[in-house]
């Protein structure tokens, strides 16, 4: 095919930019896939707070996909009564050593709807845990991550851990939103703190993920991750009680977030408002501001920061010592 000449491809080209807009589409909009990263201390409740929720989702009619990105790998063990299922790392690596190609079937499971799976991590000192998360999620996507048709995937990141590879649904828009798990403790909110700030951070770099809220589990009532909330500027999606029962019942791996059980309405409404709530830009507090959170006897708060001397590094008196620098007497002739 012959080129235009370029008079002739400059009047095509104006020809194009003055054309009119097609109008803007109508009807239902195309179903898509919510993808959440949900992110907390370490031992907070996350993998609690998530095999219910999941569940509690399946039985509204969702299609619900649960992914542990905790080297722990123990998101899937509630839900699986207290089963491991093999991961997807460790799956690989054995496949790839017999020449086999990794099958979804030998890394996902189902239970009453919720469809799991674990990415797994190295053994503690046998390598990094962030980088296993990323060639977990390469696995992932030569699995057709891309082309599932789930209403919701759930992702299970650890929130203390600050390396790439726990950092990387925020830093490459892999979900829409974030949400935390914290209780009224310094640490977890400290967390959550960090998690809002890396998703600010982001945002600032041109990155569309936002914190759609806050889960507050273990919930004694005083109140200080409220008040988090609402200093950040996020919604709390629910508030889990510190219930015995609760605390039993997860210990023995049973699924409390069941629509006919007595939790079922919290986990009910955990579930829409997970669903529901937009992702929005958090307002990150500062260090002081989170302490401020707590009361000064809680968090020592009044303590005085008082310098150290050479003479405290030491561990006693210094005595002077005499410089053994040479001057030279420039008059001299």
């Amino acid at each position: 095919m012959n080129a235009l000449p370029p008079r002739a491809m400059t009047n095509r080209l104006h020809a194009d930019a003055a054309r009119a807009a097609d109008s803007a589409a109508h009807g239902a909009a195309c179903k898509s896939t919510q993808i959440i990263a949900i992110y907390g201390k370490g031992g907070i409740g996350k993998s609690f707070t998530l095999a219910n929720l999941s569940y509690m989702m399946a039985q509204q009619g969702k299609r619900v996909l649960l992914i542990g990105c905790d080297p722990k790998s123990d998101t899937t063990s509630l839900l699986f009564g207290g089963r491991a299922c093999p991961t997807i790392i460790e799956t690989s690596a054995r496949k790839k050593l017999a020449g086999d190609e990794v099958e979804v079937g030998d890394v996902c499971f189902k239970r009453d709807g919720v469809f799991a799976m674990e990415l797994g991590g190295p053994e503690v000192g046998r390598g990094c845990g962030g980088r296993g998360i990323i060639h977990g999620f390469e696995i992932l996507e030569k699995l057709g991550f891309h082309e599932w048709g789930f209403d919701y995937v759930l992702l299970d990141f650890l929130g203390d851990v600050v390396c790439g590879g726990f950092g990387l649904p925020i830093a490459r828009d892999l979900c829409q939103k974030v949400i935390v798990v914290g209780s009224n403790d310094l640490q977890s909110l400290y967390v959550a703190n960090n998690v809002c700030s890396a998703v600010e951070y982001f945002r600032k770099l041109g990155g569309n993920v936002g914190v759609a809220g806050i889960v507050v589990n273990k919930d004694d009532a005083t109140g200080e991750a409220q008040a988090f909330a609402a200093a950040a500027g996020i919604p709390v999606l629910a508030s889990i009680p510190a219930d015995e029962e609760i605390r039993r019942k997860s210990a023995n791996y049973q699924i409390i977030g069941r629509p006919d059980g007595p939790f079922g309405p919290l986990f009910e409404e955990l579930a829409v408002n997970v669903a529901e709530a937009p992702p929005v830009r958090p307002q990150p507090l500062s260090q002081d501001a989170l302490l401020g959170l707590f009361s000064s006897d809680a968090t020592g708060r009044n303590v005085v920061l008082e310098p150290a001397t050479f003479e405290d590094m030491c561990g006693g008196t210094i005595v002077p010592k005499r410089s053994l620098e040479v001057i030279y007497d420039t008059d001299i002739a």
